[in-house]
């Protein structure tokens, strides 16, 4: 699970905010972007010491100061769920389209060709499987052939 995700479910859900100062907030969380930069509704702050708190009615915070965050164990539950249930909707790799040559007894694809590419398995391109150089039956037209080109 990725902590964005879990961030976008737990809108609306009570937190606490623990910074690198050692500060904590506690809020209902109202809104996060992609550097988890938060916004808290709601919110007391509670110094370093502990000995000190402050009631805020909103309060915004900078993604890079945060040491961690304390979500409800519903959101966790709620968000391992929701991939749970994306991964099940999916197809089951190998089905669909896609690169590779496919198999004869698989889904979809055509069917394999034989390793030699010979002409008995649909090659039709002679010994030398049709690239570079090719055996005997094949014309010599002196120390560079095989290629394409000339000739």
């Amino acid at each position: 699970m990725l902590p964005l995700s879990l961030l976008k479910t737990a809108q609306g859900h009570p937190m606490l905010v623990e910074l690198k100062n050692g500060e904590t907030y506690n809020g209902h969380l109202v809104n996060c972007d992609t550097w988890m930069n938060i916004h808290l509704r709601e919110v007391i702050c509670t110094s370093k010491d502990g000995d000190r708190f402050w009631r805020m009615p909103e309060c915004y915070i900078r993604g890079n100061t945060i040491k961690y965050l304390r979500v409800p164990d519903e959101v966790i539950d709620k968000v391992q769920e929701e991939t749970n249930k994306s991964r099940s909707d999916r197809k089951p790799p190998g089905v669909g389209r896609g690169r590779g040559r496919g198999r004869e007894d698989g889904p979809g694809g055509r069917p394999a060709k034989g390793i030699g590419r010979g002409s008995d398995d649909g090659g039709g391109r002679g010994m030398g499987g049709g690239r570079g150089r090719g055996g005997p039956g094949s014309k010599s037209g002196g120390s560079r052939g095989g290629g394409r080109g000339r000739g």
